[in-house]
């Protein structure tokens, strides 16, 4: 089941506006997907994006581009696996933020920069890049690619690989942050209870 909830507010900081999609019907999986195009609708502006701040809890933050790519998903996995992800699930949440950095290298400019960090039980990574955004339309799908589709997978890897994925896009790039509890068992996303 799907539910949606759209809202559009002013960004404190760039002055655009932003839409909020939310998707999910249980507290273990959530996404929101952020849209900054100008439109406006009569919902309550969203709470104000929270700063990770830089502390003990950061494990790795790194600029990349295409060269980076594989260095960059090796480090992933041992700071992922240092925090405590384990078999499938280390698996299927390394191969998310894979598709979110070559994402970033093919759609978003070039080139990203990635954080990781672990807060309140869970693995947090996010990729931001410098491109020209994610179409409303894109957005919205959650269908499954055609399996002959060459591309367009990785939005809906990455969301089917993580317990929660955050999308906040526009003119200005775009910033994807997913996560993973720690502390579950060895299962892949699609074997957890929805």
């Amino acid at each position: 089941m799907r539910d949606t909830m759209s809202q559009s507010a002013a960004d404190g900081v760039t002055g655009a506006a932003r839409e909020t999609l939310t998707y999910g019907g249980n507290a273990a999986k959530i996404t929101e997907m952020h849209r900054r195009d100008g439109a406006m609708t009569n919902a309550d502006p969203p709470a104000p994006r929270t700063v990770v701040p830089i502390e003990p809890s950061l494990l790795f933050a790194e600029a990349f581009d295409q060269a980076q790519v594989t260095e960059l998903r090796h480090s992933v996995t041992s700071c992922a696996h240092a925090a405590g992800l384990r078999g499938q699930r280390l698996d299927d949440f390394v191969l998310a933020v894979n598709e979110l950095i070559t994402n970033a290298v093919r759609h978003g400019g070039g080139q990203g920069w990635l954080r990781l960090w672990r807060q309140a039980g869970e693995l947090v990574c996010e990729v931001a890049d410098h491109g020209h955004g994610i179409s409303a339309h894109r957005l919205s799908d959650r269908n499954r690619p055609a399996p002959d589709t060459a591309g367009g997978w990785g939005l809906w890897l990455a969301r089917e690989l993580s317990d929660t994925m955050v999308v906040d896009t526009g003119d200005a790039g775009t910033t994807v942050r997913i996560s993973a509890a720690l502390g579950l068992p060895e299962q892949s996303r699609g074997q957890r209870a929805e």
